[in-house]
């Protein structure tokens, strides 16, 4: 008897927790199908957070070889930084600080 995975419910993800996930993606460089897809965001949704960022300066768009590349800048950094600290307080009294789907939770374990 073939038993069906049990699905647990997605969780709505917020505007700021995008832009943090987008922000950890780009911090070593990536192509905009490289983020679209590790973000899992359409590619009109994508557009409109790359160019919010890039307007920001938190993200920058340079070329390399030819292809457009996204990079984390310092201000992106900060702005991790901030969400991780805010998070952290938000998750205050619970075992783990750190939960394996959040973008801060990555940025710690790749440095």
């Amino acid at each position: 008897m073939k038993t069906e995975p049990v699905e647990t419910p997605r969780k709505r993800r917020d505007r700021l927790y995008i832009i943090a996930e987008i922000l950890v993606i780009a911090k070593d460089r990536s192509l905009k199908t490289q983020i679209m897809y590790r973000a899992n965001l359409s590619f009109a949704q994508l557009n409109e957070y790359l160019n919010f960022l890039i307007r920001r300066e938190l993200l920058k768009r340079h070329i390399e070889n030819g292809k457009t590349v996204y990079k984390t800048t310092a201000k992106g950094v900060k702005y991790l930084e901030n969400y991780e600290e805010i998070s952290n307080l938000l998750r205050r009294g619970k075992e783990n600080p750190f939960v394996a789907n959040s973008p801060t939770f990555w940025l710690k374990r790749n440095p």
